[in-house]
């Protein structure tokens, strides 16, 4: 064998040894996931989404949750810090910056903007633009990955903490580790008091209530799952699976003021995650590798419309990725459909009719 054969099957076991040698980043174990359903039927591919305008493209960075003021304008948090709200005329203000990474937000009942910030907490933004810190920690754990949120009537703050022991840029590891380290929490700004609703979710993501507010739905990301918390009637304090595999990762939810849900979809399932789930040494294996080397999420636009029994009424789709994808929050106001992305630049907009 000459030298150049030697170093091409010799440096790769070299390589692979060392891998092997490095101390694992996570604590994996196994999940079995469910086959994942035929893209058919509420799920066919489509390309409605391509009809979407675009607000503020190539100035607002990752808005990863959108809201609309009373003005009809978009606000979002971008991947810089900055909340920011785009006028009429494409003309882009910044509102604040919270130094940290703003995801989930909403309007209170006073013109505040509450806001999840991955590193900071919740906070709140107030008319006059003051920054305020409200919860950084529940029952004496920090809040590791404060995500996304929904305000009742009476004033309370649902909000989800995706993961206590994985921050925003680790991701990815908790995904691996599929080990449930995230909370749904309630906040109740007159009293203060901060309560833990439910623990051991796995990446607690989008937030939303029922028309009613008899229940509060979070998202289990890499579970492909919503799960229902009830909040009023008999069942008060239980939970049950509201709806299970979903043909992509659930993200933000928002509640479309009808009696019906909306459900952003990052991307879709992942064959090759599935596939090395069951396996938890090979998770962890393919946890040291570069990002590069690691599955790869399809560029996909992808957004749900359930009803409030979790049946599944229709979805809008960028199915070849060239639009808008990477959806992680839908917001209906009049008529209308505000998206943001994690990744995207822009806001999207679409008209239901």
């Amino acid at each position: 064998m000459n030298k150049g054969w030697l170093a091409i099957v010799v440096v790769p076991l070299i390589g692979a040894g060392a891998l092997m040698m490095m101390p694992p980043q996570i604590d994996a174990v196994a999940f079995h996931p469910p086959q994942t359903p035929v893209m058919a039927g509420p799920f066919a591919p489509n390309q409605l989404l391509d009809q979407a305008t675009l607000l503020g493209s190539g100035l607002v960075d990752g808005p990863e949750d959108v809201d609309v003021d009373t003005k009809g304008r978009a606000v979002a948090g971008t991947a810089d810090g900055r909340i920011v709200r785009v006028h009429h005329n494409g003309q882009v203000e910044t509102l604040a910056q919270t130094g940290g990474r703003p995801l989930g937000l909403h309007w209170d009942a006073k013109g505040n903007l509450i806001i999840c910030d991955a590193f900071k907490g919740l906070l709140s933004l107030s008319p006059a633009g003051k920054l305020k810190t409200l919860v950084t920690e529940v029952d004496g754990i920090p809040l590791g990955f404060t995500d996304d949120l929904e305000i009742g009537r009476d004033g309370s703050i649902y909000f989800s903490d995706a993961s206590v022991k994985y921050d925003q840029h680790e991701f990815r590891l908790d995904m691996y580790e599929s080990r449930p380290w995230g909370r749904l929490i309630r906040f109740e700004p007159t009293s203060g008091r901060v309560t833990t609703l439910l623990n051991d979710l796995y990446f607690a993501n989008g937030v939303a209530l029922s028309k009613d507010e008899s229940f509060v739905l979070v998202a289990e990301t890499y579970r492909y799952r919503i799960i229902r918390y009830w909040l009023k009637g008999p069942r008060a304090g239980q939970h049950d699976v509201f709806i299970d595999n979903l043909p992509g990762f659930p993200d933000g939810i928002s509640s479309s003021g009808r009696g019906t849900f909306w459900v952003a979809l990052p991307t879709t399932r992942n064959a090759q995650l599935d596939a090395i789930h069951p396996h938890p040494w090979l998770k962890m294996l393919v946890a040291k590798l570069p990002e590069s080397l690691q599955p790869k999420p399809q560029l996909y636009g992808f957004a749900l419309e359930l009803d409030e029994e979790g049946n599944v009424l229709r979805s809008l789709q960028d199915s070849d990725g060239n639009h808008y994808p990477f959806i992680t929050s839908v917001q209906e106001r009049k008529g209308t459909l505000y998206l943001g992305s994690l990744y995207t630049s822009g806001i999207a907009r679409l008209p239901l009719q």
